[in-house]
This record gives structure tokens, sequence and C-alpha cells, in this order.
């Protein structure tokens, strides 16, 4: 038989009957900004008693190097922006980078395409700044 035990009392007052969220998420991004949260967890690499954080590299490619955005990218960036939070909330630095993977790929055919050169010799050849542009 189990026996009920009296539950414990709660030290935090009762929320209010009305919750104004946007409020209080406007309030706690003034604060953040107030305290430059997010730009000292970028900048700060070692921790409080001097030891380096252990890095977290998660570089990302380009949003949307060839073509508009569409629901496919809506899980893609949920993940993006979330584990690169979660190991910063961990205590490692992440940096992040984006662009550094190979969706630039399309972007660079078409270039070529549109240029009229093709590889890397004939890049070279044109100009890898000016291709670049």
């Amino acid at each position: 038989m189990m026996q009920s035990r009296p539950m414990p009392s709660s030290t935090f007052a009762a929320p209010p009957a009305q919750l104004d969220l946007p409020g209080q998420e406007k309030a706690t991004l003034d604060l953040w900004r107030a305290r430059d949260v997010e730009g000292r967890s970028l900048r700060t690499t070692t921790r409080p008693d001097g030891s380096p954080r252990p890095a977290f590299v998660f570089y990302d490619g380009p949003p949307f190097a060839n073509g508009l955005p569409h629901y496919g990218h809506l899980l893609t960036s949920y993940v993006k922006d979330v584990v690169p939070r979660y190991q910063t909330m961990r205590g490692r630095h992440v940096e992040r980078r984006f662009g550094w993977d190979t969706h630039g790929m399309p972007a660079e055919v078409h270039a070529e395409k549109e240029l009229g050169v093709s590889g890397h010799s004939e890049i070279k050849s044109f100009g890898i700044a000016k291709f670049n542009d």
C-alpha cells in the first residue's frame, strides 16, 4: 500500500493569474543587452579560475547560397542555433563561423557559367578576387 506524503511547501511565489510573456521576454532581452551576455560569452575563452574553456567547433555553411529559403531550412536552422547555445551553456567556448562548408559550390558553378570560366586553373587566371566579386 502506498502512503501519501505531504507536498513540500514551495519557496516560490505563485505566478500571477495573467502572465505577460512578451513583456517578460522583453525584460529578459533588455537585461541581456545591458549586460552584453551574448558578447561576453563569445569573447570569454577562460573559466573564472583562469583555466581555458574547452572549444566546441561548429562551422556552418551559408544559409541560402543557392536559392530562396524553404521549409527544408527550418530544421537545420533550428539545430544550427540550439547546438552552439547548448555547448556554450555547458561551459565551452563556441566560435560561430558561417560559410565553412560546400554549400557555396552551386554558386561557384553558376558564377563559372556566367563568367565563361571552368575549373581552378581558369579561375586563377581570371583572378580569384575578381571571380569572388
